[in-house]
């Protein structure tokens, strides 16, 4: 990754389930990042604040079509003037990857995010963009440590990636800087949510991987290590200091538990 130079950003925001996922269903609309959290279109909320991170340049959606972005306001104003820019979706996660960055001139480094990753700041982007260049790797994924949610959260219920050197979780925040890592992206083929369905791990990463991980054998970075010398790649695991990374909107106690963090910060912002 060339110094200095701004990242391209990658919203998925296309649904599985469309009107009939439990987020989706609590507002009657078609797409659970269309929903309106603390008075803003969640998908709305997530560009805005990849728009404002310092090291973004070019961002692209992706999602079915065109008019499901205008149908938000705000997000066909973004269209409009140019700051935004609409890749069609394509049947899964990797292959809608694999699509947007074909779409796009130049998209390297490109970073991954979702649509429903409502806690995200442009802080905590600028971060894992600083670690992203710093490391160099062909590769990176976010994660927090178990501890930093568990101290911001206590009672909080989170199904963490529990390994030799404790407990992980996933912030849907990846990164490629070459062509050749695309091959990481495969892993989603079948889909994400790979710590609530492990088998889903046995598939993606093979057996090996999936031993050292469901005994607790291997650090985050030895496993990296492990994928990278698969790949012929150079993995790097970020560490995100933000014990709000991790928390996405896939259910509806998500969802009111992310309503009540964002009313929380609207309340401080306010003060």
């Amino acid at each position: 990754m060339a110094k200095g130079k701004l990242v391209t950003a990658l919203v998925l925001a296309a649904s599985r389930r469309g009107a009939e996922d439990t987020v989706a269903k609590i507002q009657g609309v078609s797409h659970k990042c269309l929903v309106t959290l603390d008075g803003v279109v969640m998908l709305e909320r997530v560009v805005r604040e990849v728009l404002a991170a310092k090291s973004v340049g070019k961002i692209y959606v992706s999602i079915e079509s065109e008019e499901l972005l205008r149908s938000v306001p705000a997000l066909e104003a973004m269209l409009d003037r140019g700051e935004i820019h609409y890749v069609q979706s394509a049947d899964n996660l990797y292959l809608s990857v694999e699509k947007g960055i074909t779409a796009i001139e130049d998209p390297w480094p490109v970073i991954i995010t979702t649509g429903d990753n409502a806690l995200h700041t442009s802080e905590m982007i600028d971060h894992f963009c600083s670690e992203l260049e710093a490391g160099g790797a062909d590769a990176a994924v976010g994660m927090t440590p178990a501890d930093v949610i568990l101290e911001a959260y206590p009672d909080g219920k989170r199904a963490f990636h529990n390994l030799k050197d404790g407990g992980w979780s996933s912030c849907n925040l990846y990164a490629l800087t070459s062509n050749k890592a695309i091959v990481t992206a495969k892993v989603f083929e079948g889909g994400g949510q790979f710590g609530k369905k492990p088998q889903r791990i046995m598939k993606a990463f093979g057996l090996m991987f999936m031993m050292l991980y469901k005994f607790k054998l291997a650090t985050i970075d030895q496993l990296a290590g492990m994928l990278g010398r698969r790949w012929k790649l150079k993995v790097q695991v970020i560490r995100m200091p933000f014990a709000d990374a991790p928390i996405d909107v896939d259910n509806p106690g998500d969802f009111a538990l992310t309503e009540r963090i964002l009313q929380s910060r609207h309340a401080a912002a306010a003060e």
